[in-house]
């Protein structure tokens, strides 16, 4: 089943902090298309460092909550602190879809709820899979991405 999911970091080496979690990911999951990196403003709480985001669109037979359950547990391993909501992170995962299936659990909503809200979000998933539809919105991630203003979030360049 192809799944998206979103990373972010603005703690610590956030490149590796994304690449590692990537790496992680690729050991439970196949990992079809990543997508640039970006440097981001916070959302939420804005007194905090920017954030490098990337997207990943995988091929899974995980279900929906064991790719949950593989998500948190990569944040863990990489040592992801719980601060406060829309606070520093480590490292984030989250699923932005998983096919055309909708899900709302207590835990677990499906497709990710503020993701077209999210511009940190929609430039790098335009990168990896711009004709999905989101199914509730039925709009794809490139009319999405053609609606935004891309001004605050710029491709992240390593320095050599």
């Amino acid at each position: 089943m192809l799944s998206a999911i979103a990373l972010g970091s603005n703690v610590g080496n956030k490149l590796k902090n994304i690449e590692k979690a990537i790496e992680l990911l690729s050991k439970k999951t196949k990992i079809i298309k990543v997508s640039d990196i970006y440097e981001t403003e916070p959302w939420g709480f804005k007194d905090q460092d920017i954030f490098l985001n990337a997207c990943v669109l995988i091929d899974t037979e995980l279900t929906p909550e064991e790719l949950l359950k593989l998500c948190k547990n990569i944040e863990k391993t990489l040592k992801r602190k719980h601060r406060f909501k829309w606070g520093p992170r480590e490292i984030d995962l989250d699923i932005l879809y998983y096919e055309d299936i909708i899900l709302e659990k207590e835990n677990l909503n499906i497709p990710h709820k503020h993701m077209f809200d999210r511009d940190f979000v929609i430039v790098p998933l335009n990168d990896i899979s711009p004709n999905w539809k989101h199914p509730i919105f039925k709009k794809t991630v490139e009319e999405r991405f053609n609606e935004i203003n891309k001004d605050t979030i710029k491709k992240y360049e390593m320095e050599l």
